[in-house]
């Protein structure tokens, strides 16, 4: 097996997130929001993408990187000879005041492990999407950084000089380098970075503990966990699918996304695992997000938005190099403009839980109502609309069955909103919207195949009908839902358990790699309808499929094993997730569907 090309961490606060690869450099860092410019951008382009590492004096050294246990701390280790020194990298989080404090900082600690390295600091941000490089300015205990428009600063006890000139320096005692944005440090360095990173291995300690897993993989779940946390920006509650740019699905395909929005189908996803481990503020936030988007058009939702539900993102190209010379580089996302009805379903089935879970009180789902009944009308009039399906197809239209499945899932949730609420017109119509949506998919239906196809008319097989199986369509037959899996499994399935989205030819042209939460849905359903053992064996194949950090990307090439797409993606962990649930479920109780 090739690899894995993604050699890099991460750090988050719920602000920003940061990728740090084993060689310490900073390849990936936008500020002050997630979809921001980058001030560090390596991954996309070596040259134009700016710098910030701590290197021995020798391109011969060794590196290890390890997640410092339940949190998202990052710890770097780096040996050359007899000599060794450790950086430790976080995102301040920690509760503050009666609120969280999570400022636009990193914290490097460098310290000494063994004997007496010699290390050169680098750091060299870049702005205006790596056309221009930040002038450093010289302070007393700082350098500042800046352009016209960005202002950054690095705080250290270090020798400034060193860092200024580029010079190899011994480190005898512990540095620290606070990169901040904005308003800078203004604190005592030593005490301050010290303090700041006891109080945040205390807060990701305590949201662990609070977590409730079953004992299948419980170290994959909770790395999945972390992972997830970070990607929900706190401000306004709204959450990334990836916080990477134009990272290609393969090599040479063109498939360069800009993954740093909020789509309502991945928030969905996202949010039901949060739901199953017991968190529940990532969905009151969240709520506080989908109540402020705007309905510009025909009062539909969009697929995506930005993070604070802006609707107009466009999409534009990049002259940068790209990851490993792919390209287009693209920032923006033209998918917005995509009709995709499967999201008021998931819109529906996100919010149920403020209603079915009596944790929640009365105040805090009262002004839902309006926004249910919304949902259902979307449901009714798109009901027989061709879209562009998850897939998000840009020169195809068709009645996606797995729209149909939200459409149905959605309503499902409207029935159970509708009787707790005691709204017997919300009822009624729910009721006969989810036996609409059943009659679409059963159109779906190819007798021949036992199977549903990816759309009405349409003969391809697509993965995302694997839900079916998972979402209960099929309720309690065994039979005919094993009878769809076989069809899927003829047609999608790769080794190792890994799995296509679809086969056929697309508007850029036919998928070369396979599709990690596909596979991960794989899995679900093979312990759905009592293929337990496999189910086990293929969970545990496919978690190979990480990098060094248990990270996992969008795509996975069958032939070499590498990691493909923006990473780490949200669809896969979320995926990872639900099925280790799903199998811990089964083995808790074995006669769980």
């Amino acid at each position: 097996m090739e690899k894995h090309l993604y050699d890099s961490g991460l750090i988050g606060n719920c602000s920003f997130i940061a990728h740090i690869q084993k060689n310490t450099n900073i390849s990936w860092l936008c500020m002050p929001r997630f979809d921001s410019d980058f001030l560090f951008g390596g991954i996309l382009d070596k040259e134009k993408g700016g710098e910030f590492t701590i290197l021995p004096g020798t391109e011969n050294f060794k590196s290890t990187q390890t997640y410092r246990e339940n949190t998202n701390i990052l710890e770097t280790v780096i040996k050359t000879g007899d000599e060794a020194y450790k950086v430790t990298d976080f995102a301040p989080r920690f509760k503050n005041f009666d609120r969280y404090y999570r400022p636009l900082m990193i914290i490097r600690k460098i310290e000494p492990v063994k004997g007496y390295p010699k290390i050169t600091i680098k750091c060299q941000p870049v702005g205006e999407r790596g056309t221009v490089k930040l002038k450093g300015t010289q302070g007393s205990n700082h350098i500042q950084y800046r352009s016209y428009d960005q202002e950054v600063r690095l705080t250290t006890n270090a020798p400034l000089s060193f860092i200024v000139e580029e010079k190899s320096f011994v480190l005898q005692r512990p540095i620290y380098l606070v990169f901040t944005y904005g308003r800078p440090l203004e604190a005592p360095i030593e005490m301050t970075a010290e303090q700041f990173l006891n109080s945040t291995t205390e807060y990701w300690h305590s949201w662990v503990k609070s977590t409730s897993i079953y004992n299948f993989h419980q170290r994959l779940v909770l790395r999945s966990a972390l992972i997830l946390k970070i990607h929900q920006y706190e401000d306004t509650g709204a959450i990334i699918a990836a916080s990477t740019s134009s990272l290609p699905e393969a090599p040479g395909s063109t498939r360069n996304w800009d993954y740093r929005y909020c789509w309502i189908r991945d928030s969905y996803y996202t949010l039901t695992c949060f739901n199953s481990i017991g968190h529940f503020e990532e969905l009151e936030k969240y709520f506080e997000y989908i109540q402020n988007l705007p309905t510009v058009q025909d009062n539909r939702y969009q697929p995506l938005y930005s993070i604070t539900g802006d609707w107009f993102l466009t999409e534009e190209i990049s002259p940068l190099e790209g990851y490993l010379g792919n390209k287009p580089v693209r920032f923006g996302n033209l998918a917005y403009t995509h009709v995709q009805n499967d999201l008021y379903g998931q819109v529906l089935v996100s919010l149920l839980p403020l209603y079915s879970d009596h944790r929640f009180t009365a105040k805090e789902k009262s002004y839902s109502e309006p926004m249910i009944m919304n949902l259902l009308n979307k449901i009714e009039h798109t009901m027989h609309e061709k879209d562009a399906g998850l897939w998000e197809f840009r020169n195809l239209a068709q009645q996606h069955c797995y729209t149909f499945l939200f459409h149905w899932a959605g309503a499902s949730a409207a029935m159970k909103i509708a009787n707790r609420l005691k709204n017997q017109e919300m009822y009624a119509k729910a009721v006969e919207l989810k036996a609409e949506a059943a009659r679409k998919i059963e159109e779906c239906y190819i007798p021949e195949r036992q199977a549903y196809a990816q759309a009405i008319g349409s003969i391809y097989m697509d993965a995302s009908t694997l839900q079916l199986i998972t979402m209960g369509y099929f309720g309690n037959d065994i039979e005919r839902a094993n009878n769809h899996l076989k069809a899927l499994e003829g047609e999608l399935l790769a080794k190792d358990y890994l799995f296509y989205r679809y086969k056929h030819q697309d508007d850029f042209g036919t998928p070369e790699t396979t599709f990690l939460i596909c596979a991960f849905w794989y899995i679900e359903a093979l312990a759905c309808v009592n293929r337990l053992d496999e189910a086990i064996e293929g969970f545990e194949t496919l978690t190979k499929y990480c990098n060094h950090l248990q990270l996992f990307s969008e795509d996975v090439d069958q032939k070499t094993g590498s990691q493909w797409g923006n990473f780490p993606q949200a669809y896969s962990h979320v995926g990872l997730m639900n099925a280790a649930f799903r199998i811990g479920r089964k083995l808790d109780r074995p006669n769980f569907l």
